[in-house]
């Protein structure tokens, strides 16, 4: 698995390229473009999730992410909109059908002529087109609601203001994801109580995207990291490191650990039966370090048996050479 850093420092600049160009407007404006569907699940977030790994070149198991939400019977539909720019701004979700009014499970799987909306506190879309055997397609018109974008600047939320990671992005695209993703004043309000320190428009998207809710902020927080930032929460949510899961690494003997070492656990599969197994090879007192590199290059009982059986130190470096076989031509010599 490669692992690149950068995918935290730019988690928030993939989401749904809203860092593409777009013309100059006000967030009253409405936004057209068109729009595709399929009938069914078709994870969505796994459309997020490459252009994430895409962004930053990281390569990101989505088998781990949270899919969807369970919608599994719903409505993928992906919104895309040109730019006079040549450019394309594209966002996709699956929707259970009682958030789509107009729509039924009956339309999308039969063949037609159809007209539906998507209605949020940060505006309406309004979508027409028609569905053939489970997929459509159309345009839409999206409107936002000039009071969500006043009572979120008032929160502290300002959608008129540009941030360093969307230096492009105009006004309504920024209230135009708000409405896909569903963000809404009782999730700003939720996340302010928290008193997690300064949020921005970005950390509403991400806190939306993957479920981050002030309970679970609280939950991190006094299990023992209370520095925590947003990027730090999503990576928690990708990796599901909850407040359990940092008390079983405690009960482990991984107690003050820097976040990224309960991050690196769940990447590699740092499970309790792995840490058993080698201590129970003799090799205690071992570092997250040391039982993630031991996972890199496959390092289990049964090798540290056959090692010992060698004569080889059981020392982590030293059964690493043996995997890449350094150590076996140093004796050879």
């Amino acid at each position: 698995m490669k692992i690149n850093p950068r995918i935290w420092t730019s988690l928030a600049l993939a989401l749904f390229v809203l860092a593409l160009g777009a013309r100059a407007a006000h967030a009253q404006e409405t936004v057209n473009g068109t729009w595709t569907a399929t009938f069914g699940d078709k994870y969505a977030d796994r459309q997020f999730g490459r252009k994430l790994s895409e962004k930053s070149g990281e390569d990101v198991d989505e088998r781990d992410w949270e899919k969807s939400d369970g919608k599994r019977d719903g409505l993928h539909l992906s919104l895309e909109r040109r730019t006079e720019r040549g450019g394309r701004n594209e966002m996709g979700q699956t929707y259970d059908f009682s958030e789509l009014q107009g729509l039924t499970r009956e339309q999308a799987q039969g063949s037609g002529p159809v007209k539906f909306a998507l209605v949020r506190e940060a505006g309406r879309v309004d979508l027409e087109g028609s569905f053939q055997n489970g997929r459509g397609s159309g345009t839409f018109t999206f409107t936002p609601d000039r009071g969500f974008v006043s009572a979120m600047k008032g929160r502290g939320f300002d959608f008129a203001k540009k941030e360093s990671w969307d230096e492009h992005g105009e006004p309504e695209d920024r209230v135009f994801a708000a409405a896909v993703l569903n963000v809404t004043t009782a999730l700003a309000d939720d996340l302010l109580s928290a008193d997690f320190g300064q949020l921005d428009v970005n950390d509403l998207f991400k806190a939306a995207i993957f479920k981050i809710d002030s309970k679970f902020m609280r939950e991190m927080k006094a299990s023992g990291f209370p520095g925590l930032r947003m990027e730090e929460l999503v990576k928690a949510r990708i990796f599901k490191i909850d407040a359990d899961f940092v008390r079983e690494a405690a009960r482990l003997g991984f107690t003050n650990e820097p976040f990224e070492s309960l991050v690196k656990m769940r990447i590699f599969k740092v499970t309790p039966a792995f840490v058993a197994e080698v201590r129970g090879e003799g090799l205690n007192d071992l570092h997250v370090e040391d039982l993630v590199k031991m996972r890199i290059f496959n390092i289990d009982a049964d090798f540290i048996r056959r090692a010992r059986a060698e004569g080889i130190p059981l020392e982590v470096d030293a059964l690493v050479q043996e995997r890449i076989g350094v150590g076996r031509h140093k004796r050879t010599q």
